[in-house]
């Protein structure tokens, strides 16, 4: 029987992208849940389109365990879960942080009780690079120690590890890999899939490529900051070298190779770019200007992070290939071949 791996999450932007690379590099059949609260059904004609593959899709709200659980009754073999689904957007948490603690743990309890109930033995986690804080070590190792959370969206992710390593301490049969994302950007290298808000977005690089297409208007969000040149800094990686990391992961698990039955892995380049320094890479790529305004200091923002990526290359073999500038061309390409939001 042909082995299964549930993505939740999957029609979201890393979750699509992460399809793409199971569909390409792996065999496994592809589960995905979602229930587009934050996504749209089109990005699965998109993974379809790049892969020429076809994969299962649930359309089920996570946090709902009755209907999760159904859902999945009659799937066997199912060897590894990637968990995504959770929503993100750090300004928002902190205008509704009962929302996030709402969503963000239920959904995670209710797949860590599928994997208890089906006994699948390999998770991945989507953590965050949000959960060191303000930390004033530089470049941020996986060793370094967590700051309090700026935002209610980083402390549940600093729980939803917690959470997985009191699993793991309990469930020695369970083996997990938390990957912490630093600033995932851009879209697949064909133009064809993105990063695709139903609302209005709050993340860099999306605000920049609407404001160059006129859809939107960017401000910088602080420029008094104790940086180089004043706005925030953040270690950008492109989000097929996410995934990548994903598929790597799971084989990791799958192949018996961890030590640990629950280990962390930074995801970043290991190099911070500055918001001016991220708006001129646009700029050169793009052969345009853009118009943006300076603004106040925007809750919940840490002044600067970026990755030590050592022990993931070592590991898992994982390398970014991508560089600021393709990150750029790409997220252009693929707003350029956006139709108005659905």
């Amino acid at each position: 029987m042909k082995k299964s791996v549930i993505v939740t999450g999957g029609a979201g932007y890393i979750g699509s992208h992460t399809i793409i690379e199971l569909l390409e590099k792996t065999d496994y059949n592809i589960i995905s849940i979602d229930n587009f609260s934050n996504s749209s059904e089109s990005s699965y004609q998109r993974i379809e389109t790049i892969t020429k593959k076809s994969f299962s899709k649930l359309n089920i709200d996570l946090c709902d365990f009755a209907k999760l659980n159904s859902a999945l009754h009659s799937y066997e073999n199912i060897i590894g879960v990637i968990h995504f689904a959770a929503f993100k957007a750090v300004g928002e948490s902190t205008e509704d942080p009962l929302k996030y603690y709402h969503n963000n743990f239920e959904s995670l309890t209710n797949i860590l009780k599928i994997c208890e109930s089906k006994k699948i033995k390999n998770f991945i986690f989507s953590s965050s690079c949000s959960i060191y804080g303000n930390t004033k070590e530089l470049p941020v190792t996986e060793e370094t120690e967590l700051q309090k959370p700026e935002s209610p969206y980083g402390h549940t992710k600093k729980v939803g590890e917690e959470m997985i390593s009191f699993f793991c301490a309990t469930n020695p049969w369970f083996n997990s890999i938390l990957l912490r994302y630093f600033n995932p950007v851009g879209a697949h290298m064909s133009g064809l899939n993105g990063e695709l808000s139903l609302t209005k977005p709050s993340n860099l690089v999306p605000v920049i490529t609407q404001t160059a297409a006129g859809k939107n208007s960017l401000t910088v969000h602080g420029n008094d900051y104790d940086t180089r040149d004043g706005s925030c800094i953040r270690d950008y990686v492109h989000v097929s070298d996410i995934a990548d990391a994903h598929v790597k992961a799971l084989d990791f698990l799958v192949s018996e190779k961890n030590k640990s039955n629950c280990s962390i892995y930074n995801l970043g380049t290991g190099k911070g770019v500055s918001v001016f320094e991220a708006i001129h890479a646009f700029e050169k790529v793009s052969g345009l200007k853009l118009n943006y305004k300076i603004g106040p200091r925007r809750p919940g923002d840490v002044i600067a992070i970026y990755a030590n990526n050592d022990k993931a290359k070592k590991d898992l073999n994982w390398t970014p290939k991508y560089n600021i500038d393709d990150m750029m061309l790409s997220a252009w390409k693929w707003e350029k071949n956006l139709k108005p939001h659905p």
